[in-house]
């Protein structure tokens, strides 16, 4: 079993930054796809980022490419999602997904494990 817990979320001004993080206990990252994703008041869950641990595949949304930017620390054994130039669309919660997989799939029925996700909120 992995245990996901995400932190980092907040309130910040348009065009601000907030680096989320996504701490895995139970095992470490090795040999696992981690992913963001998302979901706006009314929306459906959406992919945001993801990275395969050990394979060093990474992939983004185009909604956040260029702007975010996902990685991960082997020492402290977390994903991180560095989120820069932030836009009031990209407001939602933001869940960490992991799933003991390599290739890197943006369907979020596609990972086993989540963390219950980080209020992520951009004022105009």
């Amino acid at each position: 079993q992995v245990q996901l817990v995400e932190s980092g979320g907040g309130l910040v001004q348009a065009g601000g930054s907030l680096r989320l993080s996504c701490a895995a206990s139970g095992r470490t990252f090795s040999g696992y796809r981690v992913g963001w994703f998302r979901q706006a008041p009314g929306k459906e869950r959406e992919f945001v980022a993801a990275i395969s641990w050990s394979g060093g595949s990474i992939y983004y949304a185009d909604s956040v490419k260029g702007r975010f930017t996902i990685s991960g620390d082997n020492a402290k054994n977390t994903v991180f999602l560095q989120m820069n130039s932030l836009k009031p669309e990209d407001t939602a919660v933001y869940y960490c997904a992991a799933d003991d997989r390599l290739d890197v799939v943006v369907t979020s029925s596609e990972y086993i494990y989540w963390g219950r996700g980080t209020q992520v909120t951009v004022s105009s």
